[in-house]
């Protein structure tokens, strides 16, 4: 059993006051202030943007104690802004260049605000509204001597003019730090603005279509050159639809397997600028992977509910499982029920990881490297999943992070292969996989009813308990009907070759309720148990409150040993709370990090594994 590690645990947010108040430590200042919802989701938030993505200095910007405009201009300072930005270090009233405000809810409330502050205050050229949420960027001008405000799809960087916002070359792009907080934004701003498009499949496919018109744009833009993929101020917004189009029309072209001929951005113009806006400054390729995933999944996520028993795997929970697994370049690999693919991409990208360490002791080039990688993308990697939707956007996740599309297909996992396109019975065939990570749909309530489904699996049957002899016993009697996690496994042992290794996450029941013990002698007559790891409740939470572990097998051979070890692990943190917001702990440095056991379950793994095999 795992214990609890010696830090402490502490607050999602960070220390705590004498009067119990959760506090923080303000990015810009350094000093200890309320972490207020508003403080923490978006004034920080917001505050952190500006330095790591826009490159203003902390000299330059105040937020604690806050700046406080004039009531007229001789007037006393009455009005607190949330965050100022001046034109250089000196914080004066008539040097601000940026103000934003983060207390009003609303976007409507926001702008009146900042009316009154770009009123106020005379230097001002820029007004922003963030509220963690969404956003609203102004710039001011004048008509006829009158003050006014248009709205604009970004605000300047640090030097740039306010007249160069996306006019941006190839080589000049970032970099992005925190792509999920971008995305949040996207996704929380289309989904309350965006006209004829609420669903969040359909926001799902909008996004996963122009993002792949900025990733094509990215490509293929020599660095000298200026980007297609942008929104400048005061263009028109026709032509700004038209380069995108135009893009997206090359895109479905070098893309045919990820699109339809039919496929279009069907945003309204303001809502395509919207995303161009806040998108057109980074290089989107040369984000972290890991960064690029869980910002994929913003848009995804919130699409998957619905009575089908599909929910994300956390990527914690995802990256322990490849480490237990630790797949091998060559090996084959699947998920055969991939959802949005993140088993696949972990594990990819694990097994390229190893790629990259067999370069560099052997010394290959880095054009021999990049060409083993696509090998392996192409060849060893494989997903199912009966969803359509899902099945396109795995196929569109491993072509954003670097191919091995063509090893996804759109099945039912659970149907006889006789059942399945011919390229997928052509690629796909029992016994002939290394390496099996997946998250199959749980629920009583979507069992399967299917005579002709349940009759491929032996643990379709009924099953008595045999006291004499101290087992179970197959009768020759089908179930009216089977929850999808029981036929998952058996589905996933013939997958498997003789050696081959799984990780599947189940519900508590299978691996502890007395009634479903023949379930359990059935895997163990085909497999060796290697793990078992207890996940916290919290784990699947807000999506699901069902009590999962994952566990280990290994198809059982004519040579494997009888008599092994099983490893065992309770973890009992996951890293975020059942509201999904992230918990974090002291280190022994009294740094926070987060509250998580499953980064230390697959450590104690490997030692283990070292030990006694």
């Amino acid at each position: 059993m795992m214990t609890r590690s010696k830090w402490e645990s502490n607050s999602e947010v960070g220390n705590s006051t004498n009067e119990g108040k959760r506090t923080l430590i303000d990015y810009i200042s350094g000093i200890e202030v309320l972490a207020t919802p508003e403080e923490a989701e978006a004034v920080q938030v917001f505050a952190k943007k500006l330095v790591e993505d826009y490159g203003y200095r902390k000299h330059q910007i105040q937020t604690h104690p806050q700046f406080r405009t004039k009531t007229a201009p001789s007037g006393e300072e009455k009005y607190p802004v949330d965050i100022a930005v001046f034109y250089n270090d000196k914080k004066e009233y008539n040097n601000m260049r940026i103000v934003v405000e983060c207390k009003q809810p609303n976007r409507s409330d926001g702008l009146k605000q900042l009316s009154i502050y770009l009123n106020l205050i005379p230097s001002v050229e820029i007004g922003v509204w963030f509220n963690g949420k969404d956003h609203l960027y102004l710039r001011k001008a004048f008509d006829d001597g009158r003050i006014t405000w248009k709205e604009i799809p970004d605000i300047p960087k640090h030097g740039e003019r306010v007249a160069d916002i996306g006019l941006y070359k190839r080589k000049d792009l970032q970099t992005p730090n925190n792509l999920k907080v971008v995305f949040n934004d996207i996704r929380n701003h289309l989904a309350g603005s965006a006209t004829g498009i609420t669903r969040d499949e359909a926001i799902a496919q909008q996004i996963i279509n122009i993002l792949f018109c900025k990733l094509y744009d990215e490509i293929n833009t020599a660095p000298d050159e200026n980007v297609k993929f942008r929104a400048g101020i005061d263009e028109d917004k026709i032509d700004v639809r038209t380069r995108i189009e135009n893009l997206f029309t090359k895109v479905k072209q070098d893309y045919d397997d990820v699109f339809d001929e039919e496929d279009s951005i069907k945003l309204d113009d303001d809502s395509l600028i919207y995303v161009v806006g806040e998108l057109q400054k980074y290089c989107i390729i040369s984000a972290e992977r890991d960064a690029l995933g869980d910002a994929f999944e913003v848009f995804i996520g919130p699409a998957l509910r619905g009575g089908e028993g599909q929910f994300f795997t956390p990527r914690n929970v995802v990256k322990m499982v490849v480490r237990i697994l630790d797949p091998d370049p060559g090996e084959y690999v699947i998920d055969p029920a991939c959802g949005s693919g993140g088993f696949l991409i972990v594990a990819l990208e694990y097994v390229w990881d190893k790629i990259e360490e067999e370069g560099k002791r052997k010394n290959w080039s880095q054009e021999l490297i990049v060409q083993k990688k696509k090998d392996i993308s192409n060849k060893y990697f494989f997903g199912i999943d009966k969803d359509s939707f899902l099945a396109k956007v795995t196929k569109a996740y491993m072509a954003i992070i670097g191919d091995g599309r063509g090893g996804v297909f759109c099945e039912n996992s659970l149907f006889s292969p006789l059942d399945w396109q011919n390229k997928t019975q052509d690629r796909i065939n029992f016994g002939s996989f290394d390496v099996l990570l997946t998250n199959p749909p749980f629920g009583s309530k979507i069992s399967i009813t299917s005579k002709e489904v349940l009759s491929q699996y032996s643990l379709s049957y009924k099953w008595r308990f045999n006291k004499n002899e101290q087992k179970w016993e197959r009768t020759q009697k089908f179930a009216d009907r089977r929850p999808p996690q029981i036929l998952f496994i058996e589905r996933c042992l013939e997958l498997l070759k003789p050696g081959g290794r799984i990780g599947i996450v189940l519900p508590d029941s299978i691996v502890g309720n007395q009634s479903d013990g023949y379930i359990r002698e059935f895997i163990l007559s085909r497999a060796n148990l290697l793990a078992v790891v207890d996940l916290p409740n919290e784990t699947f939470q807000p999506s699901t409150s069902t009590k999962t572990s994952v566990v280990f097998l290994q198809k059982k051979d004519q040579v494997m040993e009888t008599d092994y070890k099983i490893f065992m692990a309770f973890a009992e943190k996951c890293g975020h709370d059942r509201r999904a917001k992230p918990i974090f702990k002291k280190d022994e440095h009294g740094e926070l990090i987060p509250d998580d056991d499953l980064p230390l379950i697959a450590e104690e793994y490997q030692s283990f594994k070292r030990r006694n095999y």
